[in-house]
């Protein structure tokens, strides 16, 4: 054997054992606490302890925040509170887009959209899509559970899970404690209200978090009925079709000896796969209404308060929004905030997530800036995007973890006030 290709075939072992060395671990690491352990002062406790007692904390600070915000909308009459659930303090949990679910819940979609004088389509259930409420249906045949109490409790149990798995999402990346801190930030966030009122954000996020841990491991075809879920629970799904293809183009560039004929199939599958459940909805809305646009005429009647009547054009929206309310200088403060984005995802310090986390941020992104208006409902969308708080930046210190944590619980009285009393998330 020739020099060269003496040296050809090291490197190719040593990709393959690297590759290899990076996989392995995580196939054992899909909702599995076998074996995961952290110190706290000299005792070895198990990770899934510190998850669960971290949960629990969460939910009992988020209580107190949501009725302290309830007590406040009760003496602040219409002027300041807006929440639109309804008396007593498990109502007020399912205002807003809850109360859409409810309807879904429990008397299914129209059969006909709703139609305004002048023609255009109103807001409508079909703007939502249908996992949640049905889950909850489910859950109300239990005797004695009305619609609140089974929405809050999928809900909170669907927030449990996803706080399981952005646990698991982390640990290969940040280790046993930077995993742990990185699910406590998420659980204790300024939007972590959404884990416990009627809304579908926890359903959502337990199937994309478990989706993002296949695509880690490379279970492609096990990526689909988990990306099928999430994509009939929330809008966003199919941005991991678009994560799957980029991080596949990475190893065919690199050439990934690794990278074999049998996967490239699978993971074209799974693309396939997911790609047809992310645009599933809109054809059955269509198909059931009888009006082909019928659910993007629904989505975009919520946009009529902020930039009037139009047609959906992807990547069209968030232009026309700073079009709108800033002109040419709106379009290039989008286009400025968008460049800075694309720049943070090729920092070197960036790459700590590895490329699986990165397609994944970018690819959601790139699906909000197709399909989504950025108004104050922006804050909750970015919400998938919190594996991002894994990093060592927030946790390598206990002071760092106690800044984090602290920061956090203070933003989120705040949080719920601006984006549940007062305006829509």
């Amino acid at each position: 054997m020739l020099p060269s290709e003496t040296m050809e075939a090291a490197r190719t072992k040593r990709a393959m054992t690297t590759e290899n060395a990076a996989r392995l671990p995580r196939r054992t690491h899909f909702l599995s606490f076998a074996g995961a352990r952290l110190s706290v002062r000299g005792r070895a406790i198990p990770a899934w302890v510190l998850l669960a007692a971290g949960f629990v904390a969460s939910r009992l600070v988020s209580t107190g925040i949501l009725a302290g915000a309830w007590a406040f909308s009760l003496g602040a009459g219409a002027a300041l509170s807006h929440a639109n659930g309804g008396a007593g303090f498990l109502n007020f949990l399912q205002s807003w887009d809850g109360l859409h679910y409810r309807q879904i819940a429990e008397h299914g979609y129209p059969n006909q959209l709703p139609i305004d004088a002048a023609g255009n389509v109103q807001r409508n259930s079909w703007a939502f899509l249908p996992l949640y409420p049905y889950l909850v249906r489910g859950v109300m045949l239990v005797p004695g559970l009305g619609y609140p109490v089974a929405a809050i409790l999928v809900s909170v149990l669907f927030g449990a899970a996803a706080t399981v798995a952005m646990h698991r999402l982390l640990l290969p990346h940040f280790g046993a404690a930077g995993a742990l801190w990185g699910a406590l930030f998420f659980c204790f966030g300024p939007m972590s209200f959404l884990l416990q009122v009627a809304y579908a954000d926890s359903v959502f996020l337990f199937f994309m978090f478990c989706s993002v841990i296949l695509m880690m491991s490379r279970r492609w075809l096990l990526m689909i009925p988990f990306a099928t879920a999430a994509a009939f629970a929330h809008p966003g799904a199919i941005a991991l079709a678009l994560a799957i293809g980029i991080v596949c183009l990475a190893r065919l560039l690199r050439k990934d000896p690794t990278f074999s004929h049998r996967e490239k199939v699978r993971a074209g599958v799974a693309i396939a796969a997911i790609t047809v459940a992310g645009v599933a909805w809109p054809i059955i809305a269509g198909f059931v209404t009888t009006d082909p646009s019928a659910y993007f005429d629904s989505e975009t009647a919520w946009w009529t308060d902020y930039i009037g009547h139009t047609n959906f054009i992807p990547f069209t929206p968030w232009f026309i929004f700073g079009w709108h309310y800033g002109g040419a200088a709106g379009v290039a403060l989008i286009a400025a905030g968008l460049a800075a984005f694309i720049f943070w995802l090729t920092r070197r310090s960036t790459r700590a997530f590895g490329d699986d986390l990165i397609a994944y941020t970018g690819s959601y992104v790139a699906y909000l800036v197709a399909v989504f208006l950025p108004q104050q409902s922006l804050v909750r969308m970015l919400v998938p995007l919190t594996p991002l708080l894994g990093h060592p930046a927030l946790s390598a210190t206990p002071l760092r973890r106690r800044v984090t944590i602290a920061v956090s619980i203070l933003l989120q009285p705040f949080a719920v006030l601006l984006f549940w009393v007062m305006w829509p998330p």
